[in-house]
């Protein structure tokens, strides 16, 4: 693969692993906690997670010009990705500022 070095490839699938343990460490945490914002925090994490794949697999056919609308389409999905942990973390704050004594 001509695209990316093997350490720049090391950083980026260890980066996607990391982003799934910190979805489910996200999850386990929202359950040991009983707080469901928690969970919703873990699935607005999917859309970035998607994104770095997509990023990933642009890079694996070397940032092939023909694979152009991946791009846009990673673009778009770290966009919604942001706006949704956004909205999930104002819903966690709002769910513990209700609860909260």
């Amino acid at each position: 693969m001509h695209a990316l070095s093997l350490p720049t490839w090391w950083i980026h699938v260890t980066s996607v692993l990391e982003w799934v343990v910190a979805m489910v460490a996200v999850q386990r945490l929202g359950v040991a906690r009983r707080e469901g914002g928690w969970r919703w925090l873990s699935l607005a994490m999917m859309p970035a997670l998607v994104s770095a794949m997509a990023a990933c697999t642009w890079h694996l056919f070397d940032n092939s010009p023909n694979l152009q609308g991946l791009v846009v389409f990673q673009a778009g999905l770290t966009t919604i990705g942001n706006a949704a942990l956004a909205l999930a973390a104002w819903n966690l704050l709002r769910q513990q500022r209700q609860a909260a004594p």
